[in-house]
């Protein structure tokens, strides 16, 4: 009676804290969104705003009205789709290799691999070798660099080698190559794993922004959340200057650097946020199997 009642209260301390986290990340969203559709001499009065008060979407104009915001988009998108695809690609090829035990010295190359999550070149030698290789203010800068993480590949391989052995060997009988059974059959099997990973590279890719930073200097390839910094740093009345000028003065009476700011944050997370819950059901799964198996 004693275990279960402490047990009991665990699960009921456990369940409060992720209520009171949850609520903190929920009223701060609503503030945002709250904020985001509020008049200057609304916005700029300062405090929480629980409900939005003579709502307007002038903010929100103004901000789609930018072409910046509309490059940092097509920046964002290409790097998260192509960056996403590759490397998910050829983790999965990787962690397949040290799933084997036919593959020589595979124990040693996997510590290697994890050597890497401690120790690494540095900022300046990494800028050093992009800069040599002549990939500045390209988008391969944004992909290269971290192409392989350590982590989701030992993820990746620990769930290849919960996979029966068995399928594998009777695909091999019928005269399948080791590229086609991965392409086939590995692959297909790895749904949950792969769902997983794709969602921490998709996230990785869309918040990123230091490396774009350091390689990028041509405003015309900047990402989303490089122009989200410079609204939100370097003022947003200067960056957000639509060509709508013989509007200005009106606009100015409605619209306010703070509401500025919450609609371009609201611009930047939302589609994350949107696709976030339709491989939600892989995630639990795959991390689970892929952390413990092997």
């Amino acid at each position: 009676m004693k275990k279960a009642r402490n047990m009991t209260i665990g699960k009921a301390v456990i369940y409060l804290v992720l209520t009171l986290l949850s609520a903190s990340i929920v009223i701060a969203f609503w503030h945002l969104l709250n904020l985001s559709l509020s008049p200057s001499y609304i916005a700029t009065k300062g405090g929480l705003l629980l409900y939005p008060r003579d709502a307007t979407f002038d903010n929100y104009a103004r901000v789609i009205d930018n072409r910046y915001i509309w490059l940092g988009y097509k920046n964002t998108l290409i790097r998260t789709v192509v960056g996403t695809v590759l490397q998910l690609f050829f983790t999965a090829m990787g962690a397949y290799v040290l799933s084997k035990r036919f593959f020589p010295h595979r124990t040693f190359w996997t510590l290697f691999i994890v050597f890497t999550m401690f120790f690494s070149g540095g900022l300046i030698p990494s800028y050093l070798v992009v800069k040599n290789l002549g990939l500045l203010n390209t988008y391969a800068s944004m992909i290269l660099p971290g192409f392989i993480s350590a982590y989701n590949l030992v993820i990746m391989r620990n769930y290849f080698q919960s996979l029966p052995e068995e399928i594998e060997e009777s695909c091999l009988i019928d005269g399948a190559g080791r590229f086609r059974i991965f392409l086939q059959f590995v692959l297909p099997l790895s749904k949950p794993i792969l769902a997983t990973v794709a969602l921490w590279l998709v996230v990785g890719h869309w918040n990123s922004w230091f490396d774009v930073l350091i390689y990028i200097s041509d405003d015309t390839k900047f990402t989303l959340q490089i122009v989200l910094r410079r609204i939100i740093i370097t003022g947003s009345k200067e960056i957000l200057d639509t060509s709508a000028a013989a509007n200005a003065a009106e606009m100015e009476s409605v619209v306010s650097s703070e509401g500025l700011k919450a609609a371009c944050i609201f611009v930047t997370t939302l589609p994350i946020l949107c696709a976030y819950p339709f491989v939600q059901k892989f995630f639990v799964k795959g991390i689970m199997i892929g952390s413990l198996k092997g």
